[in-house]
């Protein structure tokens, strides 16, 4: 029997100690080939250092140079209870954008924190990312005890800072757990220097739900090419979806039924989340992309909605300026009707000029599409509840329906 797999994402503040986190679990989960560790013990030495787990990330020799993670990295570790699939995501902001297409993936996070420096800039902002992408279980990790020579007392000062921060955003972390990632304290294993520790890491990991089984909702498929009127490719997002089966094609409300599901020219009888098929529907009917198939409760559509965007982009937008909306497979000209609320998002503190956003605020605004669109709230389907804007063919922003 295989063993579940768990998404997760590792965010926090520049320099908190995310690479070598990462670099530590795999090493002591024995989840790398010697090959790569005797690579890095060979570098490490001559730099003159310890053994730098951080390294163990690194797949360019500009990286190890820059001591800077670029580009958002899926990495793969084993425990004997799950597997699990690291997302690591920069802490610099101008990557922010990786952040928010990152996170998107994970059910679940670990949010860093240096234990001498506290709460910064980007701890806050990830966090609020977090809080927006709809990822509730988040496990803060209370880095480089040895910094701060294992202080239980310096531990619940930051620990409170954190939590403080959780409140205020109307998050419950759902763990707090303090380690030296450097040192390997209460990361796999009991340390005595953190004897006083609740639970390590990994048991803090393993104890962490799974993904909800995305077969057990309506049925949802996204079209991505339509061949002629009634054949389609795309992907099941949601639910599962049978031959003979009567659907409903959005926006134009119209029924129809499969008559066939093909993958790879081989038929099928039914298709499940997750799957890419080709569809031959019982009567044409005139479709394009991003149209919608569903059955069951039957998702929202509409040209004007409530959206939380966080900025990307160093080009402010104003109301009423004309953007690309981009949702799965739809692609829609928009404006932004109104900006109900605007937080900057390094300090969480609400803002005056609800007439224009800039970079790395996160706002409320209201939507305007130019023809009505098909959409679910994030919670219930992430790809329909998910965006960005674009101009240009820039990404300025990303966003959640809630």
């Amino acid at each position: 029997m295989s063993k579940s797999n768990l998404n997760i994402v590792f965010a926090g503040h520049v320099d908190h100690g995310k690479s070598t986190l990462i670099g530590r679990l795999l090493y002591d989960t024995k989840s790398l080939p010697q090959s790569i560790i005797d690579d890095v013990e060979q570098v490490s030495k001559e730099l003159g250092k310890e053994m730098e787990f951080a390294y163990l990330l690194d797949s360019l020799e500009e990286e190890r140079k820059d001591n800077i993670t670029i580009d958002t990295t899926q990495i793969f570790f084993k425990t004997p209870e799950r597997d699990y699939t690291i997302i690591d995501v920069p802490g610099h902001k101008e990557f922010l954008k990786n952040m928010i297409t990152g996170a998107s993936m994970a059910e679940s996070a670990l949010l860093i924190v240096d234990a001498d420096e506290g709460v910064q800039e980007q701890t806050g902002r990830h966090a609020y990312v977090l809080n927006m992408l709809g990822i509730e279980q988040v496990i803060i990790v209370i880095n480089k005890m040895d910094v701060v020579k294992y202080d239980k007392n310096r531990f619940e000062t930051v620990k409170n800072e954190v939590l403080q921060m959780f409140n205020n955003l109307g998050m419950t972390p759902t763990r707090v757990v303090p380690i030296s990632a450097l040192k390997g304290d209460n990361v796999t294993k009991k340390s005595e220097n953190i004897e006083w520790a609740e639970t390590t890491l990994i048991n803090a990991l393993n104890s962490l739900k799974g993904k909800e089984d995305l077969t057990n909702k309506p049925m949802r498929f996204l079209v991505q090419d339509v061949y002629d009127n009634n054949t389609l490719v795309g992907r099941v997002e949601s639910g599962k979806i049978s031959e003979k089966e009567e659907i409903t094609i959005l926006p134009y409300n119209m029924k129809n039924k499969i008559d066939k599901i093909k993958v790879w020219n081989q038929e099928k009888n039914t298709a499940k989340a997750g799957e890419n098929i080709g569809i031959i529907l019982n009567n044409s009917s005139k479709m394009v992309r991003g149209d919608v198939l569903y059955t069951g409760k039957k998702p929202m559509i509409s040209d004007c909605f409530e959206t939380d965007v966080f900025w990307l982009s160093d080009k402010p937008v104003s109301v009423g300026e004309s953007l690309l909306w981009r949702c799965a497979t739809q692609e829609v000209p928009c404006t932004i009707k109104e900006i109900k609320k605007k937080i900057d998002s390094s300090n969480l503190k609400e803002l005056e000029n609800n007439n224009k956003m800039e970079e790395t605020e996160v706002g409320k605004l209201i939507i305007q599409t130019e023809k009505p669109v098909v959409f679910q709230k994030f919670h219930d389907i992430e790809s329909l509840g998910r965006f960005v804007l674009v101009k240009n063919d820039i990404t300025l922003a990303g966003g959640v329906i809630t």
